[in-house]
This record gives C-alpha cells, sequence and structure tokens, in this order.
C-alpha cells in the first residue's frame, strides 16, 4: 500500500467522521425528538450526510475525472449514494426488525458497512487515474 493511498484513506476518513457526526445527529434528532419512523429520519439524515460528503470528498479525498464537481461525477456520486441509501435502509431493518437491535446501535454496524462501499465504489467510478 502506498503512501499516497494510506494519506488518502485518512482523508476519506476525517470526512467520514465528519458525515458520520452529521448522519448520526440528524437522524436522533429526527427519531427521538420529531418522532419521525427511524427508516424516514434514517434516509433524510442518510441524504444529509451525503450531501456533506460529496462536497468534502470532492475537494478533499478524490480527484475527479472531469475536475472537482463535474455534472457527470455529482451524477455517478449521486447513484452510488442511492446504492448505499438502500444498503443503509436494508442493514437498519434487518438488525432492527429482525435482530431486535436499538436503532442507533444498528446504525453503527450498517455504518461500517456502507463506508466500506462508498470507498471502493467511489475510488473505482469518481477518482482519475
Amino acid at each position: 500500500m502506498s503512501a499516497a493511498l494510506v494519506f488518502q484513506i485518512f482523508k476519506f476518513g476525517i470526512v467520514g467522521g465528519l458525515a458520520f457526526l452529521i448522519d448520526f445527529g440528524v437522524l436522533f434528532v429526527l427519531t427521538e425528538h420529531v418522532g419521525m419512523f427511524y427508516l424516514l429520519s434514517a434516509a433524510i439524515a442518510f441524504f444529509v450526510s451525503n450531501i456533506f460528503n460529496y462536497i468534502a470528498s470532492m475537494r478533499f479525498v478524490f480527484v475527479g475525472r472531469n475536475g472537482a464537481g463535474s455534472r457527470k461525477d455529482f451524477f455517478v456520486f449521486f447513484l452510488l449514494s442511492l446504492a448505499g441509501l438502500g444498503i443503509n435502509q436494508l442493514g437498519l431493518y434487518f438488525f432492527v426488525e429482525r435482530c431486535a437491535l436499538f436503532y442507533m446501535y444498528a446504525k453503527f454496524i450498517v455504518t461500517a458497512i456502507v463506508m466500506i462501499w462508498n470507498f471502493t465504489t467511489k475510488k473505482i467510478f469518481l477518482e482519475k487515474r
């Protein structure tokens, strides 16, 4: 593993950590204080954190194929994020409804899975070679 890749993973972790805090914060506030169903609040939180993640990732982590912030990169990012949302929602449903975990604990597990999906797919599809 090259030093550049290690540094990129480190930057991805910082951006991801901030997105994680946004995701969990919005999920918690909407579920506990607004009274939304956890899957609806999880979807909203996921999109809010992904908007931040896109801006920060394209600026600090990945060098876009077509220049940071191009429409094509945004479209690809959006499609990959929709798949990530599907993983998020299915995982939450499974761990909460089938395994009887508290939704915030389930979110920790699902976040790890989605994080691997996000880094791998965004590196493959968004980064300039």
